[in-house]
């Protein structure tokens, strides 16, 4: 297992220095510069700027600076927002993103498994079909309409909301919601499909056999090999409750990470394009890891092939 572990954090780091490197270059292929959009910049001043920020220097000089910056911890100064760091951005606005991101994964999780688990539990009757209806939705609505209809229903129409900010504990319950609609349904419909195929087993037919009480065999028996299968998914739905919150955080004007990358791009800041780029996929890959300790924490003979194998 620890032969596993080792193996798949370096791969991890492997893809970091993969992802930094690519962004660094697209930026620089990317005709124009940060300062293009600036009006009647002098060209004392234009060279000053560049000359700041290092864009003056050769290609492979810029790069190695970049690299020996990121080994330092150094992800450098924002080119657009006046006397801040890439490092002072993420630590401010990160905050928000994480809470909501956090909310979305613990309903997620907990909205699906519970759906899915009264679906198998109600095979074919109103209950699965509910469910089966309300997952289908769930997929088919992507999250930036699903955060226009909740502004439209439960802040202009009914006005129970505040359709934009966070200036209030109530005001995650939109941006939650639009970010949890997907991965909850798509869990929904995989506990459903695992739970029905554990169900039908031969060991909880004998399970059944022996007397045991209904729950045990539930819990114990059938929701532990079941929720295999959402252990995995956890790191995919990560990436997507991540990317989705950039444009939710847009739509709910929330000072989120999000704002700044959407804000980044539009400027072509590269210092913010490249750090928040490198920081969203720390963040994934770091998901990705750790679901892959947890896949082989929850099942035993996970952990043993992956140790043995390598």
């Amino acid at each position: 297992m620890l032969k596993y572990v080792s193996k798949k954090f370096l791969s991890m780091i492997a893809s970091l220095f993969v992802l930094a490197s690519a962004t660094f270059f697209l930026m620089k292929i990317i005709p124009g510069d940060p300062f293009i959009r600036e009006k009647a910049i002098p060209e004392k001043i234009r060279e000053h700027l560049f000359a700041m920020y290092g864009l003056d220097q050769p290609l492979w000089k810029q790069y190695l600076m970049y690299l020996n910056n990121l080994l330092h911890g150094d992800l450098g100064m924002s080119m657009k927002q006046q006397y801040m760091s890439v490092t002072r951005i993420i630590k401010e606005s990160f905050i928000y993103s994480l809470q909501i991101g956090i909310f979305a994964i613990i309903l997620s999780l907990a909205v699906g498994l519970i759906l899915g688990i009264i679906a198998a539990l109600n095979h074919r009757k109103w209950l699965d079909s509910a469910t089966i209806i309300i997952a289908v939705l769930g997929v088919s609505i992507p999250n930036f309409l699903a955060a226009s209809i909740l502004q439209y229903v439960l802040g202009s129409k009914l006005r129970l909301l505040d359709v934009s900010g966070l200036n209030d504990p109530t005001d995650f319950i939109m941006p939650v919601l639009a970010l949890s609609f997907l991965p909850a349904a798509f869990i929904a419909r995989l506990t459903r499909s695992t739970m029905l195929e554990v169900l039908s087993a031969d060991y909880i037919k004998t399970a059944r056999s022996k007397g045991l009480n209904g729950r045990v065999i539930l819990v114990r028996h059938a929701l532990r090999n079941a929720i295999l299968p959402v252990v995995t998914y956890i790191g995919p739905m990560t990436a997507n409750i991540i990317t989705g919150s950039v444009v939710v955080e847009q739509i709910f004007g929330i000072g989120g990470i999000g704002k700044y990358f959407v804000q980044s791009i539009t400027n072509r800041d590269y210092t913010l394009i490249m750090g928040l780029t490198l920081f969203y996929g720390i963040i994934l890959m770091a998901a990705r890891f750790l679901t892959d300790v947890a896949y082989g924490l929850v099942d035993p003979r996970i952990k043993l092939t992956k140790g043995k194998g390598g």
